[in-house]
């Protein structure tokens, strides 16, 4: 397994996030709640790329989640050392040494440990939305039970057709956010996904996929907004997971 360039590249959106940083478990979240009422049974778990749940953008996209009326915790899974981000510009940060000490054995047990707090919060529902290396962990939260909807966008280390014959035995809702150019879910993993895992019809109707041209892995989070297609495509991916969650949370 490894990544791509465009797995550390991008633009920093602008925005003021509205949320709050808050320590679960002894781990650090940010953590996004409605101003409306909403079920206090559900979390979205909020599953970040390298650059962490500290990226303004990663907030940005929890705060508009919880917006649309779903409460958010997006969990530092990376213990503190997130990639930065200024090292989406400089294109010499070296990934894989950094993948090497961000293995399942050292992140996995993060995420555990607020998902555990939060049952112990009266959570009972989950959904998770995982980008680029959080759809990773999306994967596994379903192969363990722990989800009730999965949500990837761009996701970087699976194993194809491994991972998607292993998720069509979980039964859970899936969706996943592709592009034209993805290194790490190129066109012929999105072709083997629907043929695993079924069309979105009446005969699969627990997955989906949404396609969306022009854009390039990441776009979901980091993509340019100055470009039409991109800025389309990320909006559309935001779209498309509220309604999945609304859906099937």
């Amino acid at each position: 397994m490894s990544f791509c360039k465009n797995c550390i590249t991008g633009v920093t959106h602008e925005g003021t996030p509205t949320g709050k940083n808050e320590v679960i478990a002894g781990v650090k979240c940010y953590v996004a709640t409605p101003t409306i009422d909403y079920p206090k049974d559900k979390v979205v778990l909020f599953l970040p790329d390298v650059f962490g749940i500290e990226l303004v953008n990663a907030q940005l996209l929890a705060d508009d989640f919880a917006k649309n009326g779903f409460k958010v915790v997006a969990v530092d899974y990376l213990n503190e050392d997130a990639i930065p981000s200024d090292a989406m510009n400089s294109g010499n940060f070296d990934l894989m040494a950094w993948l090497a000490n961000h293995g399942a054995d050292k992140t996995r047990p993060s995420l555990d440990k607020v998902i555990a707090a939060l049952k112990e919060q009266g959570v009972t529902s989950f959904g998770s939305t995982g980008y680029c290396f959080g759809g990773r962990y999306t994967f596994d939260l379903a192969y363990d039970g722990v989800i009730k909807a999965a949500v990837v966008a761009h996701p970087s280390l699976l194993k194809v057709p491994d991972d998607l014959e292993k998720f069509k035995g979980t039964g859970i809702p899936l969706l996943i956010n592709s592009c034209t150019t993805d290194q790490q879910f190129p066109p012929e993993s999105q072709a083997l996904a629907d043929k695993i895992l079924g069309d979105g019809s009446a005969s699969a109707p627990k997955y989906k996929r949404e396609y969306f041209d022009g854009c390039t892995h990441g776009f979901a989070v980091r993509g340019d907004m100055k470009d039409p297609k991109v800025k389309a495509g990320k909006e559309g991916a935001f779209k498309a997971t509220v309604e999945f969650f609304l859906q099937h949370l």
